[in-house]
C-alpha cells in the first residue's frame, strides 16, 4: 500500500488495542512498516530543515513499532546466528515479529564474529561494521560506513549518520515512548567516545566529537567555554551538542549548602574546543580499519 494508506492502517490498528490481536490485515501492516525500516525506506525521525531542531519524529512509526510487539507472541527461536562463531547456534525467547536479522554478503555489511545481533526493524547501510559483541535494537537507523565497536549499543529508534564511530561499550539510548519524544540522534562523521551514553533524545551535531566517558542527557548543562554558554535541554527542545564540538568529562563545584561544606563537585560535560585539522588527525584511523 503507499505511505499514506499504510500510516493510516497503523494508527487504526494501533488504535484498537487488543482487538488487533490476531487481525490478519494487521499483522500485514506491521511486516510492511517492518520491511520499510530494514530497507530504510522508512524512519522513525527523519531530516527535516523546516523544524528548529532540523529533525521531523514520525510518530506514527513508533506507533507501528509499538503494534507489532502487541502483535507478536513469545517464541523460541534457533539459528546460526549474525556474527557469531561459524555453525554456532542462537537460542532465545522474544516476540514472533522481532526476531534477529540476518544479512549477506552482497549488502555490504561486515558483521565480525563474536555475538553481535541486530533485531528486525532496524536500518544497517552499506559499508557499516559491527564489531562483538554489539547490539542494534529495532527502529534504529545506521547509515552508511558508520563503525559500531565491541559492546556498543544502538537503542530502538536512534538515529546514526554515515561515517560515525560509536566506540567500545558506547551506548546510544533509544525511545518508544512516549511516542512523539525525540529519538537520539548522532548526525554525520561523530567520533563517540569509548563508555560514553547519550540518552533521552540529545542531538549531537555533525563532525562533534565526544571523549571518553561523556555522559549527555536531558537535564545535563554543557558547558561551552569557547563560546561561554551554558547548553540545556527545554521544554520544547532537546539538549543538543553544536557541529564540530569536542566535549570531555568536567565538574564543577557545589556552591552551596553541605556539598559547598564538604567540598563536593558535580560532574558536568566540557566543549573545550571545536574540531581543527589535529582532532581529524585523531580520526584518520577509520579509513584503515575499512
Amino acid at each position: 500500500m503507499n505511505l499514506p494508506d499504510l500510516e493510516q492502517s497503523i494508527e487504526t490498528f494501533f488504535a484498537a488495542g487488543p482487538d488487533a490481536i490476531g487481525n490478519p490485515d494487521a499483522l500485514a501492516a506491521f511486516l510492511e512498516l517492518r520491511d520499510g525500516l530494514e530497507a530504510g525506506t522508512l524512519r522513525s525521525a527523519s531530516p527535516d530543515p523546516t523544524t528548529p531542531t532540523g529533525w521531523r519524529v514520525n510518530a506514527w512509526v513508533k506507533r507501528g513499532i509499538l503494534l507489532g510487539f502487541r502483535l507478536g507472541s513469545l517464541e523460541e527461536m534457533r539459528g546460526r546466528s549474525p556474527g557469531g562463531a561459524s555453525g554456532a547456534s542462537l537460542s532465545f525467547v522474544d516476540k514472533s515479529t522481532y526476531p534477529a536479522r540476518r544479512f549477506t554478503p552482497e549488502q555490504g555489511i561486515r558483521i565480525v564474529p563474536g555475538g553481535s545481533s541486530v533485531r528486525s526493524g532496524a536500518y544497517l547501510a552499506k559499508g557499516v561494521v559491527m564489531m562483538p559483541p554489539a547490539y542494534v535494537n529495532t527502529g534504529a537507523y545506521v547509515d552508511e560506513g558508520t563503525m559500531i565497536d565491541s559492546h556498543a549499543l544502538v537503542g530502538s529508534c536512534a538515529q546514526i549518520g554515515k561515517r560515525v564511530h560509536l566506540s567500545a561499550s558506547a551506548q546510544i539510548g533509544g525511545v518508544l515512548e512516549p511516542v512523539n519524544a525525540s529519538p537520539v540522534i548522532i548526525e554525520d562523521d561523530c567520533l563517540i567516545g569509548g563508555n560514553t551514553g547519550v540518552y533521552e533524545g540529545t542531538i549531537v551535531r555533525s563532525r562533534a566529537v565526544l571523549a571518553a566517558g561523556v555522559i549527555l542527557t536531558r537535564g545535563t548543562p554543557v558547558y561551552d567555554l569557547p563560546n561561554n554558554l551554558i547548553l540545556k535541554a527545554t521544554a520544547d527542545m532537546p539538549l543538543i551538542i553544536p557541529s564540530g564540538a569536542v566535549v570531555v568529562p568536567g565538574s564543577r563545584n557545589i556552591t552551596k549548602g553541605p556539598g559547598k561544606d564538604l567540598g563536593l563537585s558535580v560532574y558536568t560535560p566540557i566543549i573545550v574546543k571545536y574540531r581543527d585539522e589535529k582532532t581529524d588527525l585523531s580520526t584518520a584511523l577509520e579509513d584503515l580499519l575499512r
